[in-house]
């Protein structure tokens, strides 16, 4: 069954059923308030944006780290109706003037900084008339829909609101108003926008409704058996999926209570478990392996942990056996998915066989379909056979904002979103990704799947971390070549790790070429750059 709540009716039944129950804790601020609190708070804020003029659909960009003022917002915009538009912490100058360009932002809310960038200086530099504009007034020619930009800080900068001066507005906003807002609004509104990460080409805005994330942040919740007993700790960014689907929305529908790390810190992560004692911890791989491998790891107390997820990425195998094993994470979850799917489409279950837990990201959701189909001919594919998966249901994006052309190419005449990932279903109908449509490696002939070699090499003891990528080769068309992070203090060449591969996978498999390399290049979310690191592969063979 599905759930027709809107966001914001998930804040008030979590406030009614839970009310002394934490709903979030900031410890690194000493911050905790419980669900009838956070209720109250996002009813006030709502007002607040409510009396700044700001209607329902209008866009609202917010622009910073997994601060408090970003999680109030997620949710007071669910209450009035305002489309909150995520903003990458990475993104710079021209990225940001694209985006409100692009989504006809009227409004912006940022953080003063994050890691040595003035958002500040960047906003300035892509709308130079706020010095010179009123509050909430501003006449931009690029931005012709944009008036006024809010920061998180009680700080005074010309031409921009602080956090209090946006709260003021709430005073001329009676509750019946608030009320008349929070009723218009339907589950097939879209309530969130977010630029796909852009490895490719423009980001995208996918339009996501309430119907789309309140049912996609339940049922992953449900799967790894939320309540109002678990404790969540979120260290994934806000501006992602994993972050505010999957964590925030998942937490409220549970009743659970959210433990909030602004930015990622491995070390944060581990003591926030150990003093919070938290049930649940979300991540990508990069995020575990850096935990697993912190000098200290074995002096923290993470018996707490029971259960969580790990997504965003393909997940290694003895990434995740370690996890289970030294983090105590035994209930822990793979799930599979993307933005344009809000984002989970599969998930393993805390109850399958091990083997299936490790080693695939799980079986369909409930009320979700999914095909294996052959990338050239469109046909289905055989179980055990490889091809792009697609997925049907609720929990396919509305579409890209103002793209029509790339809705089409993405979501086909019967519904059905085509991820360009390559999957195996075997026949119990688990999966298997096997990387992206155009990261398969075709070496004279044979196709190469870059995880296969990578899951090899993960067993190798020195290795902490590796990537395999294709590059050219005026003989076979492509060779493979992996980039590979060693654990500290461990050493290896090139020559001893090709000794290591020979006689345990097939000679077409290995490696040609061999890098190793302190950290890859990252998205924002976490994800690793491969189209990145293939420019790099081709730089080095072309030398």
């Amino acid at each position: 069954m599905l759930n027709e709540k809107t966001v914001g009716q998930i804040v008030k039944e979590a406030a009614r059923n839970f009310p002394e129950t934490e709903a979030y804790v900031y410890p690194e601020h000493g911050i905790r308030k419980t669900y009838k609190e956070f209720d109250e708070e996002t009813d006030e804020l709502a007002k607040a944006f409510i009396g700044m003029g700001i209607q329902k659909g209008e866009h609202v960009a917010i622009w910073s780290d997994n601060k408090r003022e970003w999680l109030l917002s997620q949710f007071a915009t669910g209450k009035m109706g305002a489309v909150l538009v995520t903003v990458n912490t990475n993104y710079q100058e021209k990225e940001l003037e694209y985006l409100l360009q692009q989504s006809d932002a009227t409004t912006l809310i940022l953080c003063e900084s994050y890691k040595g960038t003035s958002y500040l200086d960047v906003i300035r530099a892509v709308c130079p008339e706020i010095e010179v504009s009123e509050k909430g007034k501003i006449h931009s020619e690029k931005l012709p829909h944009f008036k006024r930009v809010i920061v998180m800080s009680e700080n005074e900068y010309s031409g921009i609101y602080t956090w209090s001066d946006l709260l003021a507005h709430a005073d001329g906003v009676s509750d019946e108003i608030l009320e008349q807002s929070f009723n218009a609004l339907h589950n097939d509104d879209v309530i969130n926008i977010q630029y796909t990460s852009g490895t490719t080409g423009f980001p995208k805005g996918v339009m996501l409704t309430h119907k789309n994330v309140v049912n996609n942040g339940q049922l992953v919740g449900d799967y790894i058996h939320l309540t109002e007993n678990d404790r969540l700790c979120i260290p994934v960014p806000f501006f992602h999926c994993f972050g505010c689907v999957m964590g925030t929305i998942a937490s409220v529908t549970h009743g659970t209570t959210m433990v909030i790390i602004e930015q990622f810190n491995a070390e944060k992560v581990l003591q926030m478990v150990q003093d919070e004692k938290c049930t649940a911890l979300h991540g990508v791989p990069t995020m575990f392996i850096a935990e697993l491998n912190h000098p200290e790891f074995n002096q923290f107390d993470l018996k707490s942990l029971r259960t969580g997820i790990m997504a965003g990425s393909i997940c290694p195998i003895e990434v995740m056996k370690k996890v289970m094993e030294d983090m105590g994470l035994s209930e822990i979850t793979i799930a599979y998915g993307q933005t344009e799917a809000s984002p989970v489409i599969t998930q393993t279950k805390t109850d399958d066989a091990i083997e299936k837990r490790v080693s695939t990201v799980g079986k369909a959701h409930p009320g979700v379909e999914v095909k294996i189909i052959d990338p050239v001919t469109g046909e289905d594919t055989p179980r055990g056979v490889p091809g792009e998966l697609c997925t049907r249901g609720y929990l396919v994006m509305k579409g890209y904002y103002k793209n029509e052309e790339a809705t089409k190419s993405a979501i086909d005449a019967e519904g059905w979103l085509h991820t360009g990932d390559i999957a195996v279903m075997d026949e119990e109908g688990y999966l298997d990704i096997t990387g992206r449509i155009k990261d398969m490696v075709i070496r004279g002939g044979e196709n190469i799947y870059p995880k296969e070699v990578e899951e090899f090499l993960y067993q190798h003891p020195s290795i902490q971390d590796v990537q395999v990528v294709g590059v050219p080769d005026p003989k076979y068309g492509e060779e493979l070549m992996a980039w590979v992070i060693l654990k500290t203090g461990d050493s290896l060449t090139a020559e001893e790790l090709k000794a290591y591969c020979k006689g345990k996978i097939s000679h077409h498999k290995i490696p040609k070429f061999i890098e190793f390399i302190d950290a890859y290049p990252m998205t924002a979310s976490g994800k690793i750059q491969k189209f990145l690191l293939r420019e790099m592969s081709k730089e080095k063979v072309l030398v």
